[in-house]
């Protein structure tokens, strides 16, 4: 009964196993739900955009443990149900997904793979989080790369994009729009 647990390598959250009996070639139910993709940034896996936490197989019933982006997050039932569909359509009888709030998602659990994605789809991804943060009033403003031409000299245009946890920018340097995931 393999389960996988979410595990911390370099400040990015990573799905690592603790125990698999699985046959060569066959892939097991982690694997497969590490290649459902995110329904608001398909260039994404759940897995590369860390909200795949845990993924477990006890007396024939596989439970996946997902944690939204945020609380609201339109694309948690579309999440919930790829996942279902993709591990019964691979032969397992019995899913659930189950949901977590806490500890709440961040934008650190971005695996190195999905920030590059990210990157390759003009979009540019979040800055990593930099330790205590002063609570004040004004968030801190902090220089956006873009994705395109890799300058700092970015202005950003709407506090929200096509959804609801990216902004849109403009870099004044070559003049692109572009998005960029916020940090949370």
């Amino acid at each position: 009964m393999p389960v996988y647990r979410q595990g911390v390598t370099e400040g990015a959250l990573s799905i690592l196993p603790v125990d698999n009996h699985h046959g060569c070639g066959q892939l097991g139910a982690r694997e497969i739900a590490a290649t459902v993709l995110d329904p608001e940034m398909p260039m994404l896996t759940l897995a590369d955009l860390g909200v795949l936490r845990e993924v477990s197989e006890r007396d024939g019933v596989v439970t996946v443990t997902i944690t939204p982006t945020y609380s609201g997050c339109p694309a948690l039932h579309e999440m919930r149900v790829d996942l279902k569909e993709r591990l019964l359509d691979a032969g397992y009888e019995r899913v659930e997904i189950r949901i977590v709030l806490a500890p709440a998602w961040t934008t650190d659990w971005i695996s190195a793979e999905g920030r590059r994605k990210l990157e390759e789809h003009g979009i540019a991804p979040p800055q990593r989080g930099a330790g205590p943060v002063t609570l004040n009033l004004v968030p801190p403003s902090a220089a956006v790369r873009c994705p395109r031409c890799g300058s700092r000299d970015t202005t950003e245009l709407s506090r929200f994009s096509s959804t609801a946890c990216k902004a849109l920018r403009r870099c004044e340097a070559c003049r692109e729009p572009f998005e960029h995931v916020k940090e949370i």
